[in-house]
């Protein structure tokens, strides 16, 4: 965990103290409090190093910031009568929406998609065809943070569409930012957690 945080915690250019700044900030708003314990396991579900495993990770991380930040209230890893675990509950309005998060590794760390559009396509269709294909109604969130500068540009000029409705696909940056785009009508409010391209 050590080394991966120091290598900046999946944030493409960054140094050790900007990424852990960005999750410490969001930490020290007390949103995961009642589920450390849930939230730091996931960090050790690897027998060896495994930084795309990680990243993953902290893309939860990094949505619960996005959904905190949005004042929402909700609820991580849902065990579901489908023998699904999904990566949230939105508790608002008492919709109960429920969330699942991705995270594409950028196209030159990857065997076959070799552009970032292919890269966002390929990591959500996984998902449809599974937690997805049980809960249809749940609201993907695409983590393209790992994405260099180019690879996001690219990605948020053709909005490239996953195959599932609502989807959302975003970058956080290590400063706070999160840019993203949005497919379908979302069943939660998210107002200025996201700065939205393309609208």
């Amino acid at each position: 965990t050590r080394r991966f945080l120091a290598s900046g915690a999946g944030f493409p250019d960054a140094d050790r103290d900007e990424a852990l700044a960005f999750f410490e900030d969001a930490l020290a708003t007390g949103m995961l409090d009642d589920h450390r314990y849930t939230m730091a396991a996931k960090l050790g579900t690897s027998e060896g190093y495994d930084a795309g495993r990680m990243a993953a990770t902290m893309s939860e991380f990094t949505v619960a910031k996005l959904l905190a930040d949005a004042g929402l209230d909700f609820e991580p890893e849902v065990e579901l009568d489908s023998g699904h675990a999904l990566d949230f509950r939105v508790r608002d309005r008492g919709t109960g929406a429920l969330v699942e998060v991705t995270r594409p590794l950028p196209p030159a760390r990857r065997d076959r998609a070799n552009t970032p559009a292919q890269a966002v396509r390929e990591t959500a269709g996984a998902k449809r065809d599974d937690q997805l294909d049980a809960h249809p109604g749940a609201t993907l969130f695409v983590d393209c943070s790992s994405f260099d500068d180019a690879e996001w540009a690219a990605v948020a000029t053709g909005r490239p569409a996953v195959g599932h409705e609502p989807t959302v696909v975003f970058r956080a940056r290590p400063g706070g930012r999160i840019e993203g785009y949005r497919h379908g009508d979302l069943p939660f409010p998210l107002g200025g957690a996201v700065a939205w391209v393309g609208e």
